[in-house]
């Protein structure tokens, strides 16, 4: 039989799954890569912490469940720092960000 924290806990990582796909789809579509590091960051991020809380849930333990959080973090950190380089560098190349053309 399945307990309420195992189907709460699928819930949550088949949610983050949701959003890992929905970064990965803004990363193929969106016009340039300002648009692309904030789609990717934004809902890869969320992703995460949904999965992470998922698998907190699951795991039973307080301790892990902590670990699981402070992986989030420092992904979130890493996250932050990457995309803020990259928008730089571009910003330094002259890439300009996309505007409407009409």
């Amino acid at each position: 039989m399945i307990s309420a924290t195992d189907m709460a806990g699928a819930a949550l990582a088949v949610v983050g799954v949701l959003f890992f796909l929905a970064g990965t789809l803004g990363l193929l579509r969106f016009p340039d890569i300002y648009t692309r590091i904030h789609a990717l960051t934004k809902a890869d991020n969320l992703g995460l912490g949904l999965i992470c809380l998922g698998a907190a849930v699951q795991s039973g333990s307080l301790m892990i469940a902590l670990k699981l959080m402070l992986i989030w973090i420092l992904v979130l950190v890493a996250a932050a720092t990457g995309a803020s380089l990259i928008a730089q560098t571009a910003h330094g190349r002259g890439i300009r960000p996309w505007t409407r053309q009409e």
